[in-house]
């Protein structure tokens, strides 16, 4: 059972006030609503629910979880399988700047020895050295992952604030699903099939007008 302290420390480091700069990563929706792939509430649902089931929310998952069980020189290779999987330059940016930015944060505030590693190898390192429970540090990362790209929805599609946390309450139970099946695989069972997903974010980056930085 997770103390009220452990849950506070994981809903700060996974909050949008923590300084990772998430804001700024669409993680290609941009480009799947200027195509018109994504272009309502009912879509951006599918859209994410692809994502979470066949795409980062499972394999960041595994990620964590490696990073939170493996002993301290063990992460270097995790962290370069993390950054060799993903599918373009802008989805590699996308996590090695939100690592290294929460680790640079986290590292000065408390302070610990992280490197700056993929965001979710850097988190489950983190988690692992603040005793934090791996399985609830999985679900709220999840959820943190899906809100802000629920917020890129509402403003890309748009769709309004309500029908956006209709999206996020949509989501939630898939996040529990996808953490609770995700923690008991290891890195030999990752796999990528969200192609729609990873082919938007190699469009995005000749992408003409954008908000994003993916």
């Amino acid at each position: 059972m997770a103390t009220d302290g452990q849950i506070l420390r994981l809903a700060q480091w996974l909050s949008p006030a923590y300084p990772v700069g998430a804001f700024a990563y669409s993680h290609g929706l941009e480009s799947a609503v200027a195509t018109g792939a994504v272009a309502d509430g009912a879509a951006l649902t599918d859209w994410l629910a692809d994502i979470l089931r066949f795409g980062a929310g499972r394999s960041d998952t595994i990620f964590l979880r490696a990073a939170y069980e493996a002993p301290p020189e063990d992460l270097p290779d995790i962290d370069a399988l993390a950054r060799a999987f993903q599918p373009s330059a802008e989805r590699r940016t996308e996590t090695t700047a939100q690592g290294a930015a929460f680790a640079r944060v986290t590292a000065a505030v408390w302070p610990d020895d992280l490197p700056d590693f993929t965001y979710p190898v850097a988190l489950g390192r983190a988690a692992r050295l603040h005793d934090l429970p791996l399985g609830l540090t999985a679900r709220l990362y999840l959820q943190a992952f899906v809100s802000n790209l629920v917020s890129a929805g509402i403003r890309l599609i748009p769709i309004g604030q309500t029908e956006g946390q209709q999206v996020l309450t949509a989501l939630q139970p898939l996040c529990e699903e996808v953490a609770e099946v995700a923690l008991t695989e290891t890195l030999d069972d990752l796999a990528g099939t969200s192609f729609l997903a990873d082919i938007a974010s190699m469009t995005h980056e000749t992408q003409y007008s954008r908000l994003f930085r993916t």
